[in-house]
């Protein structure tokens, strides 16, 4: 699919009215919008110049957007649409997604929330995508370049992951922040049953506990204030798929026992609905925490724990298999290279040396991280030992003469401050309060040691 095509979009409305006013909207967001006055001139106008996404209403003459839909599945046209209707209800909402619309947006609506429903369109479009590419990738046979490794202790973790990607049952992947836990899981996916189908990932700790059960479970109209329309949850949206549910310890008490009945009895409870609703999703988990601890702690249920762990995967962290750095940082560099148009640095064997004698507290994301700043700060061909950041370095710093009682302690603090950003995922609040600074103290001297 072109990026033309991506921003491309299709009104389909009897209203001129309607049609103008949201062209005017999606115009000034950069969008290039057909029209259409029923569905019968929206299927013309798609079969000349096609659309990645169409706004259609329901109600129209000649054809309405419910024929229109179920024309396009006859036609078996690839075609995101968001129906829309001042006439909407939660059983229109449902018939709506059933003949394949992707979102229901209740007139009157605010442009705001227009462009909110296209941007989730887009997401789910991104993911089609990404999904279409893996399985030419595996059709060919080519190798996933994303999960890089030369170490035995990874092959083994590879190994294990091969052998349960063919079965259903949930897996609790566990490792240190940066690991690598979702690479895993998308791999789960890729080699198994399901990779034709949605793989869709959610951050337990990312959503305020508040909307993390709507954003998984979906809600009707009306279930609380400000939901103006009905929404589809992540499960519905992976039915058949894969839901990877990352940093699950952070997952709110009362929610876990709603998570307990899905993976029990496969089905969901919208929020706002009596009636629960068959889902057919592999769930995958992933925490940084201790979760028996958690549970002892009173944070996470036991039954949960046992139903999530059914079969565990635990990704070792990056100084436990320091024979993967070379390759990883080689991968990092070419990926970096590739993505500015510029050739490829050589690493020089001193570099190596020092990245493989670092100790990496921020894993496999920190090692990401920091070929990327050395790729933009040396404009060299090859990568010694001087272009690397004085943290990878500090061992020849430790070795040397220099018994200066203030650049030791500048050591110390930054070494700090690396910790408690590796611990916090990058979040410089929570690393503020880690460290008992004050957040502006730590912007300060993080800035500070970008620019040595």
């Amino acid at each position: 699919m072109t990026a033309e095509r991506k921003r491309r979009i299709i009104i389909i409305d009897d209203e001129a009215s309607m049609r103008h006013m949201l062209r005017l909207v999606l115009e000034q967001e950069g969008y290039q919008v057909a029209e259409a006055a029923d569905g019968r001139a929206a299927l013309a106008e798609l079969a000349d110049n096609p659309c990645a996404m169409a706004l259609c209403d329901i109600r129209m003459p000649d054809m309405d957007g419910m024929s229109f839909l179920q024309n396009l599945q006859q036609r078996n046209m690839a075609l995101t649409v968001i129906m829309m209707s001042a006439f909407g209800s939660v059983d229109t909402a449902l018939e709506c997604m059933k003949k394949g619309a992707y979102d229901f947006i209740s007139k009157p609506f605010k442009p705001d929330e227009v462009i909110l429903a296209i941007r989730k369109a887009e997401e789910r479009l991104g993911l089609q995508t990404e999904n279409a590419r893996l399985k030419e990738a595996l059709a060919s046979g080519k190798r996933d370049r994303r999960l890089v490794y030369a170490s035995q202790v990874m092959d083994e973790v590879m190994t294990r992951v091969q052998k349960i990607a063919e079965v259903s049952s949930p897996v609790l992947i566990t490792g240190e922040t940066g690991t690598g836990k979702e690479l895993v899981a998308r791999a789960l996916h890729r080699q198994g049953p399901r990779k034709d189908r949605p793989f869709l990932a959610v951050n337990c700790g990312a959503i305020a506990s508040g909307l993390l059960e709507s954003e998984l479970f979906g809600h009707v109209r009306g279930a609380f204030t400000g939901a103006d329309r009905a929404r589809q949850g992540l499960f519905s949206a992976a039915d058949g798929g894969t839901l990877f549910l990352d940093e699950i310890g952070e997952m709110p008490i009362d929610l876990q026992p709603k998570l307990l009945r899905v993976l029990q009895e496969g089905e969901i409870l919208l929020v706002g609905e009596n009636r629960p609703r068959k889902v057919d999703v592999r769930v995958l988990a992933a925490t940084g925490r201790d979760l028996h601890k958690e549970i002892e702690a009173g944070r996470f249920r036991e039954d949960l724990y046992f139903r999530l762990a059914v079969v565990d995967v635990q990704v070792p962290p990056l100084r436990e298999r320091k024979e993967d750095i070379p390759a990883m940082a080689e991968h990092f560099l070419s990926a970096v290279a590739r993505r500015e148009g510029r050739p490829v640095p050589v690493l020089q064997d001193d570099a190596v040396q020092s990245l493989i004698d670092y100790d990496w507290p921020g894993n496999v994301r920190e090692l990401e991280n920091l070929m990327e700043k050395v790729m933009i700060f040396c404009r060299e061909e090859t990568i010694d030992l001087g272009s690397l950041p004085w943290e990878v370095r500090r061992r020849e710093r430790d070795l040397s003469s220099n018994l200066s009682l203030k650049q030791a302690i500048a050591r110390i603090e930054r070494e700090y401050i690396r910790k408690a950003l590796a611990a916090t995922g990058g979040n410089k609040t929570h690393a503020a309060r880690l460290l008992e600074i004050s957040l502006r103290a730590l912007i300060y001297k993080v800035k500070e040691m970008d620019e040595t």
